[in-house]
């Protein structure tokens, strides 16, 4: 009888050799944030995670975090149509834009942003007059998160709107349908998970954000702070612990975090299946 022959090795090797590699790169790391953190007592542990300072770090690190991840939700997705649907000049060099921050040294995009965003810079000369402050504000995180998180959302959603099948559109447009009708109905939840998922590998990557933050940020103490930075300062002032016990707050936060926007998009994918074009109502 024949038997096929896997290419890999047999599943109790795979496995071990999984466990081992996660452990190696990602357990162990995590496990001596927190194992760093229990050399403190809970009183200390609590005073330097909710220290004034560090509680403002935390609003602006997850709110600019959240506010990029939202932008380039709409705009990444807009971005993504367009290279799926449309033939223009430059079509490959706007595509190979879209890979740019992956590319770019994050220190080299944060002091560019904070050029040109500064009041004499090529577009803050154009916003001072109108009394929008860029550079050294939370605005200027949420630049430099927007920045460096548009590449997640595009290449998530664009291979699935690849693969959508325009008849779905035409057979809608058919019966009837009207362009916002077909995308709410018919498109949107075939790419809404696509569309969680990159929002999510966005906000996880600008929670992480350091290099094109700190440029353009100002590092003003309780108003353009971010966490990481918070971090940074403790391991300069050789408090390790605080450091870590920063890191382990960040870490469960983010988790829960994502681990919710994970819940949400299994739960849309479960219950808001792509409409056939036979159920969209006729005109009358």
């Amino acid at each position: 009888m024949f038997r096929q022959s896997n290419v890999l090795p047999g599943f109790n090797i795979s496995l071990g050799f999984t466990i081992f590699y996660l452990s190696l790169v990602v357990l162990i790391p995590l496990s001596a944030v927190f194992l760093k953190s229990f050399t403190l007592t809970w009183d200390e542990f609590w005073a330097a995670v909710t220290a004034p300072r560090v509680l403002a770090s935390y609003r602006l690190t997850f709110g600019a975090s959240l506010a990029a991840a939202s932008i380039n939700a709409v705009f990444g997705l807009l971005v993504a149509w367009v290279l799926v649907r449309y033939e223009f000049p430059a079509k490959k060099l706007v595509d190979a834009l879209v890979d740019l921050p992956f590319a770019l040294p994050t220190a080299v995009a944060g002091i560019t942003l904070a050029t040109i965003y500064a009041k004499n810079g090529w577009v803050g000369q154009f916003l001072a007059p109108l009394g929008i402050k860029v550079a050294f504000t939370p605005l200027g995180v949420v630049v430099a998160l927007t920045f460096i998180g548009l590449p997640f959302v595009v290449r998530t959603i664009q291979p699935i709107l690849e693969d959508f099948p325009k008849e779905m559109e035409e057979a809608a447009a058919s019966l009837g349908a009207t362009r916002v009708q077909t995308f709410v109905m018919v498109i949107l939840p075939s790419i809404g998970p696509a569309v969680l998922t990159g929002f999510a590998l966005a906000f996880a990557r600008a929670i992480g954000e350091y290099g094109s933050v700190i440029f353009i940020a100002g590092n003003i103490p309780m108003v353009s702070e971010i966490t990481p930075l918070m971090i940074v300062t403790k391991l300069e002032q050789y408090d390790e612990a605080g450091a870590t016990s920063i890191a382990a707050a960040m870490l469960v936060a983010s988790f829960l975090l994502l681990l919710g926007i994970n819940l949400l998009q299994a739960w849309s994918s479960r219950v808001l299946p792509p409409a056939a074009p036979d159920q969209l109502e006729e005109p009358a």
